[in-house]
């Protein structure tokens, strides 16, 4: 960094981020504090704002090392990287295109994590990158399979969850435009990244959660029995209380083209830094 900043400021600033110590909760609720990064002066804090801007720099390296290399024109492989986690997209011998990923990181003294890197067939499988799955789909119209990205399961279940805690912590004595405007938030922060690709099946499983957890919490304000369907549709949610939708908002995003034909084999992986 020093080499291309002059500013003592900033680098004094870059300092601080990078011996900062680390605070991480357990499952018990006890709070562990961590200065591994100051005590060993390696790697950076997991978690902390800067650090996906210096792992991109450190990795821009990685990126210019794999064209000079020949690795790209020779597995016809192109790479792809935010931080420290990308996928190499090869035609063929994804193999031989890991086994030199591996020679490289080696170079660059960082170690590859194992239990995340894998070869992909496309044809027969699918992997997570960045909250999306890239994989084989299938039409729902006619069954025709393709290749295309939908949001991974996991990003699914955890914006549900998200709004659980969210509809749990809410005392009964507030307004319900409070509380829909705050489970709005959230939607409407989800949708606007994952707003890419096949996206209704997660948009609908996300909106029926939602409204399931709003009815439940109509029922504890008002002290209704039942399920809270009759008292309170969908309409009157989403028309009187400003429920967001969804499914309704995919019309305003741009069309996302589909995947009619890509690579056959890919390889993934994601790196930390020697500690």
């Amino acid at each position: 960094m020093a080499r291309r900043i002059s500013d003592k400021a900033v680098l004094h600033l870059l300092k601080q981020w990078l011996v900062a110590p680390v605070e991480e909760t357990d499952q018990r609720g006890r709070v562990q504090r961590t200065t591994r990064n100051k005590d060993e002066h390696r790697g950076t804090p997991q978690g902390a704002p800067l650090s996906p801007l210096l792992a991109n720099l450190y990795m821009r390296r990685f990126v210019l090392g794999w064209k000079k290399l020949g690795h790209q024109d020779r597995f016809q492989a192109r790479l792809v990287n935010y931080a420290d986690d990308f996928v190499i997209v090869c035609r063929y011998r994804a193999d031989e295109a890991r086994a030199a990923m591996r020679d490289m990181m080696r170079r660059l003294k960082l170690t590859v994590n194992e239990t995340k890197t894998h070869v992909c067939r496309m044809h027969r499988q699918a992997f997570d990158f960045l909250g999306y799955t890239f994989g084989r789909m299938y039409s729902p119209r006619n069954g025709h399979a393709y290749q295309g990205v939908r949001p991974s399961r996991k990003k699914v279940q955890h914006v549900c969850r998200q709004i659980n805690d969210l509809v749990r912590k809410l005392p009964p004595f507030i307004r319900p435009e409070a509380l829909v405007h705050q489970v709005n938030q959230v939607l409407r922060g989800w949708t606007n990244y994952f707003s890419y690709g096949t996206v209704s099946p997660a948009y609908r499983a996300v909106h029926q959660h939602a409204v399931h957890r709003v009815r439940q919490w109509l029922q504890r304000k008002f002290k209704l029995k039942g399920r809270g369907i009759r008292q309170f549709p969908d309409q009157h949610l989403e028309t009187v209380l400003g429920l967001l939708n969804p499914t309704r908002l995919r019309s305003n995003f741009s069309r996302a083209n589909r995947v009619t034909s890509g690579p056959r084999a890919g390889c993934r992986k994601s790196a930390r830094p020697v500690r």
